[in-house]
């Protein structure tokens, strides 16, 4: 699929202003989540799950709601040959500081609680959530190959941010042997979530 660049929802009044930078034929879009700018492309496999409020994976505090999700990339990752840990709360200061300054417009830009990193700290799988009276909209993405970053630093007008963005992130081709491709990856989280959420 053709790269695009998805604004979090507290980003929207950049909408204009990105898309004026992006290539021509490019998307921008702002989802219903919070959360940084992201990079779309056929480098990440991503899904998008809504939960009912009394379901276990949303119980307790905000940060939490992200375990569950965290935690089936982390295995899933695992029986396709990628190492990979759910970040938990109590280490996210620490492992921000060890990859260096943050980059606070950007979603892979920092870290948060259960996100799913590589045992430098780098980011894998990013998450992010909305919710709602009526229900909780949980979204991961995961980084297959190595995505764009120039692209995207240079769409939000910041391409000083380009080698932090390297710095802070990994995919699945820099940590594994023999790394999933992105349909086997998408096949695979597909057959996960099934048997997890029935």
């Amino acid at each position: 699929r053709d790269p695009a660049i998805v604004l979090g929802c507290s980003q929207r009044a950049l909408h204009a202003e990105v898309a004026r930078r992006m290539p021509q034929g490019m998307d921008v879009l702002v989802r219903p989540s919070g959360g940084g700018a992201v990079l779309t492309g056929p480098w990440m496999v991503s899904c998008s799950v809504v939960l009912p409020l009394d379901h276990p994976w949303v119980q307790g505090r905000l940060p939490d709601s992200y375990h569950g999700l965290g935690q089936l990339h982390v295995d899933l990752l695992s029986n396709l040959g990628v190492p990979s840990t759910a970040l938990p709360p109590d280490q996210v200061d620490a492992c921000n500081a060890r990859t260096g300054p943050t980059v606070p417009w950007a979603c892979y830009g920092s870290l948060a609680p259960w996100e799913v990193v590589d045992a430098a700290g780098r980011k894998l799988v990013g998450l992010a959530q909305r919710r709602q009276r009526t229900g909780v909209l949980l979204v991961a993405g995961t980084l297959v190959t190595p995505p764009e970053w120039a692209l995207l630093c240079s769409a939000m007008g910041q391409p000083q941010d380009e080698a932090a963005m390297r710095r802070r992130t990994v995919d699945c081709t820099q940590i594994s042997a023999t790394p999933p491709d992105v349909r086997q990856l998408a096949r695979a989280l597909q057959q996960a979530l099934g048997q997890a959420l029935g």
